[in-house]
């Protein structure tokens, strides 16, 4: 019997999520249906509902409705419980399980499909929304030696700090502040703002970028951003946007569903677009 899962977003037409996860059931001999659910704007849990009567198993969640998602769960792993948000649901009767899948495929995709081991480097985070609230925690897993958080309101990227300090208690010390206060040159710098969708530039000086520097875009399918030229102007050479981190957490979800977790190279290969 085929099961049938789902990603659920308004707007959704533009969702790669179901290229992506028939790619991965057809690799995995997988028998499975996945579709897209355009949610009515206030009407997430009815829409999910529906999806659920109708023997729906599980589904992705995208923009507008991680939030929605998190108050509709009854189980949060601690990956959704610090996000404050959900991007990956599983139904078990009236058990609604949740996980956020971001920060994972994030690390999973600087780790093992670019080769930036986290440890022990100087990792700069721009932003402090909920992209930078779900990475935080498997950032912080691989041992960094210190991770800044940036963001143009300085309060947010301190409390965003605290709170990533309560969850996770170490050795790794996580601080807050505004774009003015960034002192030195960090070995790896993330932009999880929303700035590259409106082909915006965060205020960051070009002093950040060490010189062996990953530069790393969450946003992905925009070639060249405006934060990779700046990387670039700083003489960065690794440039990377988030395609690897979009494939890399649809395999965690779907493993996470079917007890199997798919390759993710010829997914990546398939959606990446070229950085110029």
């Amino acid at each position: 019997m085929t099961d049938r899962y789902a990603v659920i977003g308004n707007p959704i037409e533009q969702s790669k999520s179901p290229l992506i996860h028939t790619a991965f059931a057809q690799v995995t001999g997988q028998d499975i249906e996945y579709t897209k659910v355009l949610g009515p704007l206030g009407g997430f849990a009815q829409a999910v509902d529906a999806f659920r009567l109708a023997g729906g198993r599980g589904m992705n969640v995208t923009a507008p409705f991680k939030l929605d998602a998190f108050a509709y769960a009854t189980d949060l792993a601690p990956s959704a419980q610090l996000a404050g948000a959900v991007n990956a649901m599983k139904f078990d009767g009236d058990k609604v399980y949740a996980e956020n899948f971001d920060g994972v495929g994030l690390v999973r995709d600087l780790v093992h499909n670019l080769g930036c081991s986290l440890q022990g480097r100087r990792v700069l985070i721009l932003g402090a929304g909920g992209a930078t609230r779900g990475a935080l925690l498997p950032i912080l897993a691989q041992g960094p030696a210190e991770v800044v958080i940036v963001n143009r309101t300085a309060v947010k990227a301190q409390e965003l700090a605290d709170l990533a300090r309560q969850h996770r208690s170490g050795a790794v010390p996580v601080s807050g502040m505004g774009y003015t206060d960034v002192t030195g040159a960090f070995d790896v710098v993330l932009n999880a703002t929303s700035a590259s969708l409106t082909a915006e530039l965060p205020p960051l000086s070009l002093a950040v970028f060490a010189p062996a520097c990953l530069a790393y875009d969450l946003t992905y399918g925009k070639g060249l951003t405006p934060f990779l030229k700046l990387a670039g102007q700083a003489g960065v050479k690794r440039l990377a946007d988030g395609v690897g981190m979009l494939a890399e957490q649809a395999a965690e979800a779907f493993a996470w569903w079917r007890g199997v977790r798919p390759d993710t190279r010829n997914v990546i290969e398939q959606l990446t677009v070229p950085l110029i």
